[in-house]
């Protein structure tokens, strides 16, 4: 799709409210998510503070070139749950999210600065189209089982329903893109999103009218719990009691976070390289070169440890909001900055944040179908320069899809490597081989002088 608002481009301040809304939308379930999962009292607001924090951070050192969003890291999510272990070993809990994220983060400030004096170059032949793009094409469709997990989120009584309210949104999205005008072109998620929601309120009402529980697909009883204040994880960090186990001390359970922290965050570079390749055939311009790699480093790195030290999650950089730049088609970075803004007032807004926590998960599975599906097609899209006639690249091609479709994910002590890191090292590996190959097999030219009598022979 092409572009409407391009990088340095600056919408009306009302559309770019609407714009910041939905990328908030596009990243929020995700980001609110991870808390969730790791537990421990860990604060859904104080995640959505951080993210926004983090995005800021990422947009400073990027110098607003980048139109990316950082939320929380699915990635991290044994590293965190490392940090509070107990037993044996040490557990600082809210602090160790502190100390681990700021390990990670110091793994890409030192690759930054390799890249800095080394530049980039190597890493374009390291990883060209043939291996980058089906990686990112990986990034989309590994999400794709949770997609449709959501969509068919509801038990075995309202799964037909929650069926019909997650299709209202996809394909309210879909013809919002593509019949709609202007400004509704541009926002097809909210409308997608409200068009679901207002049939999954519908019906939850009939439901409650009639005492059919089926019908309830939204859950309004969260609004009696709201969270009116974010629980920052330094305010627990520093005021906490710390166990370092029967035989554990402060060093070991250094060694224990180190260990847990540091191989994910080389993990995650891969997959920061994949999204950043991704934006950059989006916006046409490479970002690998500028801002440079080493800028979207830093800002990834530090925007992570300043994410963690308000909301105790690593963040990342988000395919969700990728996809929402390429179907919008507004890569303008003011609203990724005003959507940080809105994240982090959101966060004191417990109506708000609660409201958006109720929309129903079949819903947002409608979303989120678009949303993985283009930065799929995305990455395919890398791919049309290939000459696929050719077996190198068709085993390069091959071996990342299936690696990355079929899931291989490997598991080392606490660490998993996943099924995107794998893929995308495999495809490098398969690469590199085959090349070498090829070119050892490749018998030399004869030089043109030679050619020539021969030729004139013939004629002869």
């Amino acid at each position: 799709m092409q572009l409407v608002y391009n990088v340095s481009d600056k919408p009306k301040f009302t559309r770019i409210l609407v714009f910041a809304l939905q990328q908030l939308l596009a990243i929020l379930a995700a980001t609110i998510a991870v808390p969730a999962i790791i537990g421990h009292g860990m604060s859904q607001s104080a995640a959505l503070f951080g993210a926004g924090v983090g995005t800021l951070v990422y947009q400073l050192f990027t110098k607003r070139k980048s139109p990316a969003f950082l939320g929380s890291s699915f990635a991290f999510l044994g590293s965190m749950a490392a940090a509070f272990a107990g037993g044996v070993s040490a557990s600082l809990g809210y602090l160790g999210l502190i100390m681990g994220a700021a390990l990670a983060g110091l793994v890409y400030v030192v690759i930054a600065i390799i890249i800095k004096f080394a530049g980039v170059e190597w890493i374009n032949k390291l990883m060209p189209a043939v291996v980058i793009g089906p990686t990112v094409a990986i990034i989309g469709l590994s999400l794709s089982g949770n997609a449709v997990g959501d969509l068919l989120s509801g038990n075995n009584a309202n799964t037909f329903l929650c069926l019909l309210c997650g299709l209202v949104t996809l394909f309210t999205v879909m013809i919002a893109s593509v019949f709609g005008k202007k400004m509704m072109k541009m926002i097809p998620f909210i409308i997608g999103i409200l068009a679901g929601y207002a049939l999954a309120a519908v019906l939850t009402v009939i439901g409650l009218i009639a005492e059919v529980p089926a019908m309830q697909i939204i859950d309004f009883s969260i609004f009696k719990n709201m969270q009116w204040l974010p629980d920052f994880t330094f305010v627990k960090a520093f005021s906490g009691d710390y166990v370092y186990g029967e035989t554990g001390s402060f060093w070991g359970y250094l060694g224990t976070i180190a260990v847990a922290y540091i191989p994910v965050a080389f993990v995650v570079l891969a997959e920061h390289i994949a999204d950043h390749k991704n934006l950059s055939s989006i916006i046409e311009k490479d970002l690998l070169e500028d801002p440079g790699l080493s800028k979207t480093l830093l800002g990834d790195g530090v925007g992570s440890m300043a994410g963690a030290f308000f909301g105790g999650c690593p963040n990342t950089t988000y395919g969700e909001s990728v996809g929402c730049v390429a179907i919008s088609g507004n890569a303008s970075t003011i609203t990724i900055t005003v959507t940080a803004f809105m994240a982090i007032l959101a966060s004191f807004f417990a109506p708000f944040v609660t409201f958006l926590a109720t929309i129903p998960k079949c819903v947002m599975g409608g979303v989120c179908i678009a949303l993985y599906g283009f930065i799929a097609v995305s990455g395919l899209k890398m791919l049309q320069g290939v000459d696929l006639g050719n077996n190198r690249n068709l085993f390069v091609v091959s071996t990342i899809l299936i690696a990355g479709v079929g899931g291989l994910v490997l598991q080392i002590g606490s660490v998993q490597i996943t099924s995107i890191a794998c893929a995308l090292i495999l495809g490098i590996l398969a690469n590199v081989i085959l090349k070498r190959a090829e070119n050892r097999t490749a018998e030399p030219e004869a030089p043109a002088e030679e050619q020539a009598p021969a030729t004139q022979s013939n004629e002869e």
